[in-house]
């Protein structure tokens, strides 16, 4: 079936829903349509569930979860099978999500590595309960965002981690010169299932949206071909997890405004500061029982401190001291940096250096989108050459013969001596990919022409 034959019966099928039940074809195609009254169940100011089948939203919550990608859930089934499953099923299992009967299958269990070492788990729901939870997400969001704090920075439209770090740095600027960085510890493995279902159902009435985000959050973890309950917490992973985290430190941010402290909130990281030592730790004594007491959840004591924020990151992001606090990347961000850069140009891949320019340039496209609002340019100069030197030895290493190193260089206008004595030196390739022949042979123009973007170039 041709594509835009699948995309008019994708749409005819949930049009169908809309509007009640299809007949169908043995091939799957629509055969007719029967029309049933609208008027029937909940209140209108209880019909979450409508908005959610609605074809505008569904087909926004499809165009979302195909971008994301991403690995298949404990079903097998890829991203690129759900539209065609959704359009021989969609009016059965808007059935089922109208009549409050939806069960999601258990979520896969994933363990990627952290930066800074350990693991992270995250629980891969089906691509067919990530649509419908980004469905779910797509009407709830659009109900709830404006009422969260406005110095709550993440998963919301409108806003970034780049927005957060800009408020740090005006606070710092403003003389609040101590930070109480507070890190929770597993917060999404942690989130009680109780009090957040009070939370929502404090803001929705309809009674089947309530059963459908409890099943989510209890569907279970597949490990080993085994599925285990799960009691608490919001698997990361799915779409629905981020605004769920959303609605639990809500109560968060509400009561640091009602203290009256300047903070600045994403997701589970949260910076607040003050004006001295002694008034941060008395905050996070304070804040510390509230999130143990109140919200039920725990303070990382190793991970979290009172500092100046020069000693701390934040985001990927530190400051510089002084009057005019300008924003830095952070030690381990440039130590993630240089992993990576090493990890692509390394000897053992066996690849061209155009392969390892163009791997380079895809790593640095999305780092500068991020990194690139760093304000000490010497930081972004010093990882250029650092990166430049890198790629140097990697080709210096692919020429591997005397006679070959000597026949590049001289082909790149290396004099006679210089490059004979460079092709014949006893040191390795990362002393020479600093010595001048390379420099001559192998200038910034020569990467430009590779295609690999400039770090200290203002975007």
């Amino acid at each position: 079936m041709s594509d835009k034959r699948q995309k008019t019966q994708l749409r005819l099928a949930f049009m169908a829903g809309d509007k009640g039940e299809a007949r169908r074809t043995a091939n799957g195609g629509i055969e007719s349509l029967t029309v049933k009254s609208l008027t029937e169940g909940p209140d209108i100011n209880e019909r979450l569930m409508e908005e959610v089948c609605e074809w505008s939203n569904c087909r926004q919550a499809l165009v979302r979860v195909k971008a994301n990608k991403g690995s298949p859930g404990v079903d097998g089934m890829t991203v690129n099978e759900l539209p065609g499953y959704l359009q021989q099923h969609w009016p059965v299992i808007r059935e089922h999500l109208l009549s409050g009967t939806y069960k999601p299958q258990p979520v896969k269990r994933v363990e990627i590595p952290k930066p800074d070492g350990g693991v992270r788990k995250l629980g891969i729901p089906t691509v067919l309960d990530r649509f419908i939870q980004q469905a779910v997400m797509q009407v709830l969001q659009r109900k709830w965002d404006w009422t969260f704090s406005e110095h709550s920075y993440g998963f919301r439209p409108g806003r970034s981690a780049h927005q957060a770090v800009e408020a740090a740095q005006q606070y710092i600027a403003e003389g609040y010169c101590w930070v109480v960085d507070l890190d929770l510890e597993k917060f999404f493995d942690r989130v009680n299932h109780d009090r957040l279902m009070a939370k929502v159902a404090g803001r929705i009435g309809d009674k089947r949206m309530l059963k459908l985000i409890r099943a989510f959050l209890r569907a279970g973890v597949m490990e080993d071909g085994l599925v285990s309950p799960v009691d608490e917490g919001t698997p990361q992973g799915g779409p629905l997890s981020p605004l769920l985290s959303n609605i639990v430190l809500d109560e968060f941010d509400r009561e640091l405004e009602k203290r009256g402290h300047r903070f600045a909130r994403y997701a589970d990281d949260c910076n607040i500061y003050v004006r001295s030592q002694r008034a941060g730790e008395r905050v996070m004594r304070s804040i510390t029982q509230f999130i143990t007491r109140k919200l039920k959840l725990k303070v990382n004591e190793q991970k979290s401190a009172v500092a100046q924020p020069w000693e701390r990151k934040f985001l990927g992001f530190s400051f510089t001291s002084g009057d005019e606090p300008r924003r830095r990347i952070a030690p381990k961000a440039l130590k993630r940096f240089k992993r990576r850069i090493r990890e692509l140009t390394r000897r053992t891949r066996g690849v061209s250096i155009e392969r390892m320019a163009g791997d380079i340039t895809l790593y640095l496209r999305g780092w500068l989108g991020y990194f690139g609002k760093c304000q000490i340019p010497s930081e972004l100069r010093v990882l250029e050459q650092w990166m430049r030197r890198r790629l140097r030895s990697a080709v210096w290493k692919q020429w591997k013969r005397s006679r070959k190193r000597y026949a590049e260089l001289r082909k790149r206008d290396v004099g006679k001596d210089l490059a004979a004595k460079t092709a014949g030196s006893a040191h390795g390739p990362w002393r020479l990919a600093n010595s001048p022949a390379l420099h001559f042979a192998l200038p910034i123009v020569y990467f430009d022409r590779l295609g690999i973007p400039r770090l200290t170039v203002r975007r």
